[in-house]
């Protein structure tokens, strides 16, 4: 609370950083505590690298006084509040709706509905070229599979999940802010899953880790988001994250490395004991989230940041240690 009441009463008075912002808003104690770590974890820079502007947004309406009381009140009403719903603070969260069998419940259900309704969907392309007609304001895609043929679409509207900075280069006539396109970084993660021989070896969703001293920056309780992703109940399946970017020594490592690595750090951690470790498996995805450092931050007005946001779903929160949530399921 000194530390606290220290940076309160002489904040920075130029904030144009991460750790900036954070320090005035929780002080510095904390932000070494709770922020620091784990952040540079996901990032793969310093606190002081970041832009101020995106902890605004992340943290948006967390304070230290909100985050005492919302504790205060979750520990003394014993189960009479209604509980947080996240729509004034998302970061103190406590129930949300998830689909029963995973997020790929929705992608199903996404092309089950496009197909009802008399539209196509192609998978295995690749897409080559998005040109915009002038003259008639449509769009020609072309893809190819894996074979070499060819597709052409013709649309009226083109809606990209792609990177941006992988996106931009497909477009003719080329954008006029490609440049800030390309200037975009992404990180990269990988899921090392392992199955223990015991009972769920704690109750949260997940469970952010700000030890220096492993590199796992946080752990997914899979039966926790909904109990028909670990059907059996003898087993239980966690899912270690760890953010990388490709082509660098944790992007690369043997699966088989990467899940001794994930074994042993959950025994560091004093989760599991390493012959607990039935099983394992890796998942790599690129490019899932953008960051935003302060010199990238600078070359854009205030209207334009909108537009270019994290170009896939995220589900980090730099702001949350340690948040234990309950899971609505999705029928």
């Amino acid at each position: 609370m000194l530390s606290y009441a220290k940076w309160k009463l002489r904040p920075h008075q130029q904030v144009k950083t991460f750790e900036q912002w954070v320090t005035n808003q929780f002080g510095a104690r904390l932000f070494g505590i709770f922020f620091k770590t784990y952040t540079e974890k996901v990032w793969g820079m310093r606190c002081d690298e970041i832009s101020a502007d995106w902890a605004a947004q992340r943290i948006k309406g967390l304070s230290l006084g909100g985050a005492i009381l919302d504790a205060a009140r979750r520990s003394l009403s014993f189960g009479r509040r209604r509980k947080n719903d996240g729509m004034a603070v998302k970061t103190l969260l406590e129930s949300f709706r998830y689909p029963r069998q995973g997020p790929g419940m929705m992608w199903e259900a996404a092309r089950d509905k496009t197909v009802a309704q008399g539209g196509t969907v192609v998978m295995g392309h690749a897409v080559e070229q998005l040109r915009l007609n002038d003259a008639t304001g449509r769009w020609t895609v072309t893809a190819r599979d894996a074979d070499g043929n060819l597709m052409l679409v013709n649309a009226a509207h083109v809606i990209s999940s792609a990177p941006m900075r992988e996106l931009v280069g497909r477009i003719h006539p080329m954008p006029a802010s490609v440049g800030n396109a390309l200037a975009l970084r992404y990180r990269d993660f990988l899921t090392v899953a392992l199955m223990i021989r015991a009972e769920d070896l704690f109750p949260d969703n997940w469970i952010y880790i700000h030890d220096p001293k492993v590199k796992v920056g946080r752990i997914q309780n899979f039966r926790s988001w909904s109990p028909e992703m670990v059907p059996d109940q003898s087993m239980a399946c966690v899912g270690l994250e760890y953010f990388c970017f490709a082509g660098d020594g944790l992007w690369t490592m043997d699966d088989k490395d990467l899940i001794r690595l994930a074994t042993e750090e959950l025994a560091y951690l004093g989760l599991a004991r390493p012959d607990m470790v039935a099983d394992g498996c890796v998942v790599r995805q690129e490019k899932p989230i953008r960051s935003t450092t302060t010199t990238i931050a600078s070359r854009w007005t205030p209207s334009a940041t909108t537009s270019w946001k994290t170009t896939r779903p995220c589900i980090w929160s730099a702001a949350t240690a340690c948040t234990s949530t309950t899971t609505r399921i999705t029928r």
